[in-house]
């Protein structure tokens, strides 16, 4: 009986160490997966920048003028309505300068309304108040449907170019289909929305914040 239970002590040790082993095991792929994940995130950021915010409307570097956006800490930027860009983690934004003077912002905004999940966007906005780009740096949407939002795929993505903010006007941030003036893709009701929705609360949020960004860029 003893031997019996010295054999269970130690076969309980050795599954013990073995558990520990692979949990250990498992949380170093998890770093170094979502170290990677967040390194092509940034990377892809990087990439949308001048794609929203055009090299001509610009002479700063973009990258090196930026305010943080921190759902946890909103006190950082000392920003009005965070929380409308529904961030899920710390973002930066932008700021756009020609010659010193403010010229614009690019802001990340979050869609978690998406068919399939998560859509991220950058959306570059005119010190005015107008779009300049949108572009989506990541999404689960379904390939050769809900896809079609993203610049590779087609160009649908570009209809808010160009589009200002109206006080009052949010009937217009809609799709068509709900009596807004934004196209749907087809079989994509659910994405259209959602990618819609985001870029209007990506403008609402700048109108909140307008003087407070151009003052950033003093």
């Amino acid at each position: 009986m003893p031997a019996d239970t010295g054999s269970v002590h130690r076969n309980s040790v050795i599954l013990g160490a073995f558990c520990l082993v692979v949990a250990l095991l498992l949380a170093a792929i998890y770093g170094l997966t979502q170290e990677r994940i967040e390194q092509q995130l940034l990377a892809a950021e990087r990439q949308a920048l001048n794609a929203v915010f055009p090299a001509a409307l610009h002479t700063n570097d973009l990258l090196a003028d930026v305010v943080p956006l921190n759902p946890a800490m909103p006190e950082t930027c000392q920003c009005a309505l965070l929380d409308t860009l529904e961030l899920s983690v710390p973002r930066m934004a932008y700021l756009a300068r020609r010659v010193g003077e403010f010229t614009g912002i690019i802001l990340p905004v979050y869609a978690h309304d998406g068919y399939s999940g998560d859509i991220q966007l950058l959306v570059g906005i005119l010190a005015a108040g107008s779009v300049t780009g949108v572009r989506v740096l990541s999404h689960q949407e379904t390939p050769g449907l809900g896809d079609k939002i993203d610049i590779r795929v087609s160009d649908w993505i570009t209809q808010f170019n160009g589009v200002a903010f109206a006080a009052g006007d949010t009937a217009r941030w809609q799709i068509v289909k709900d009596g807004g003036e934004f196209d749907q893709l087809v079989g994509a009701t659910v994405t259209s929305r959602a990618v819609v929705d985001a870029v209007h609360r990506a403008v609402l949020f700048y109108e909140q914040n307008r003087n407070r960004f151009s003052q950033y860029a003093e």
